[in-house]
C-alpha cells in the first residue's frame, strides 16, 4: 500500500510535466510561425543607368524595366521571401521623392523616406546598368527602414539586351536570394 501511495505523486508530477511540455511546444510553434511571417517590403522599381544612351531603344528598355519589376514581385511573392506592399496608395509620395533626384537608388535617405511613409519594414530600389547592348547587370538594394541599414545588395550580370536575358537575370537574382535565405534564415533581413 505504501508503494502505491508513493507512486501517485510521481505520476501526478509526470503528468503535470507532460502537460507543461505540451503547452510549451504549442505556444513555441505559434511564436515561431509568427516570427516566420515574411516581413513587409516596398519595391520601388528599377531604373536604367546607361553609359551610352540610345534613343532608339528607350521605349523597349523602359518596358523591360517594368517587366523585371513585375517578375521580381512575382518571384518574391511565390517564394515568400517578403510580403510586398502595394505601391498604388503611396504613388504620390513615390513620385514626389523620385522627382527630386536623378536616380532614386543613389539616394538612400530618399528610399528610406518612402519606406517610412509607406509603413513598411524594408524597401527595395533596383537598377540596371547598361554598359553596352551586350554587357548589362541588374542590381537590387534592400534597406531596413527603421535603422537606415542596408540589409542586402545583389548584382547579376547578363549578356544581351533582350527580354529573355533580362527575365533570366531577375529570376536568377531572386532564386539566389531564396537559396541563401534557406541556408541562413537572416539573409536579406
Amino acid at each position: 500500500m505504501t508503494a502505491i501511495v508513493l507512486r501517485i505523486p510521481s505520476f501526478r508530477s509526470s503528468l503535470a510535466l507532460l502537460v507543461f511540455l505540451a503547452v510549451s511546444v504549442a505556444f513555441g510553434a505559434a511564436a515561431r510561425a509568427a516570427d516566420a511571417a515574411a516581413p513587409t517590403l516596398a519595391m520601388l522599381g528599377f531604373e536604367l543607368l546607361e553609359d551610352h544612351p540610345d534613343a532608339t531603344r528607350h521605349d523597349a528598355q523602359q518596358a523591360r524595366l517594368k517587366m523585371i519589376e513585375d517578375e521580381f514581385r512575382v518571384q518574391i511573392g511565390q517564394r515568400g521571401l517578403y510580403t510586398l506592399v502595394d505601391n498604388a496608395p503611396h504613388q504620390a509620395l513615390i513620385d514626389h521623392v523620385r522627382g527630386r533626384v536623378e536616380f532614386l537608388y543613389r539616394c538612400p535617405h530618399c528610399v528610406d523616406e518612402i519606406g517610412a511613409g509607406m509603413g513598411t519594414r524594408y524597401v527595395a530600389a533596383g537598377w540596371v546598368q547598361k554598359v553596352s547592348n551586350l554587357i548589362l547587370n541588374v542590381n537590387i538594394e534592400i534597406r531596413e527602414v527603421a535603422t537606415n541599414r542596408v540589409a542586402l545588395v545583389k548584382s547579376v550580370d547578363m549578356r544581351g539586351n533582350n527580354d529573355e536575358s533580362w527575365i533570366r537575370a531577375i529570376r536568377f537574382l531572386v532564386r539566389d536570394m531564396d537559396e541563401k535565405r534557406q541556408a541562413n534564415p537572416r539573409y536579406g533581413l
